[in-house]
């Protein structure tokens, strides 16, 4: 399993040439550098064989969790690696307050709803028309878990 260590501004660029190959619409190495270096973000780095394989981007205000990016490479795809990710990426949020998290998924990234709902993400509203495709809009389907509060034992 790979190791995954906190993000910060100078992993910017890093992340946005994993973005790029992650996304038809990579976000920028200047964006994710301010992105990360704002104290509501929290950025993990997955990490195998001395390489980066993926990362995630969640922000915390007010007790509510966002996942914003999630990705895994494409040859380091189905092997747990992005679980790992967005777990670390709650656990963070978690320990800064959040009570629930939310996301944003195209409805129909078919692997990707399976996948936030296999981590317990549940639908709870719908933006219409929200991501643009040569074919038309698509619709985000909005999705929402539950933080519990981890009982130390």
């Amino acid at each position: 399993m790979p190791a995954i260590r906190l993000a910060g501004p100078a992993d910017a660029a890093l992340i946005a040439a994993m973005s790029a190959r992650c996304f038809a619409e990579p976000w920028s190495g200047e964006l994710l550098a301010s992105l990360l270096a704002q104290p509501g973000i929290a950025g993990h780095l997955a990490l195998r064989d001395g390489g980066p394989v993926g990362f995630v981007l969640v922000q915390e205000a007010g007790g509510t969790a966002e996942i914003l990016l999630v990705a895994t490479l494409p040859e380091a795809r189905r092997q747990g690696i992005g679980r790992l990710l967005l777990e670390a990426g709650l656990a963070s949020a978690r320990a800064r307050g959040a009570g629930h998290c939310l996301l944003e998924v195209a409805e129909d990234d078919g692997g990707a709803v399976a996948f936030y709902r296999e981590a317990g993400f549940l639908p709870a509203g719908r933006r219409r028309g929200y991501y643009a495709r040569p074919g038309g809009p698509v619709d985000a389907l909005v999705m929402r878990r539950e933080l519990q509060v981890e009982e130390s034992q």
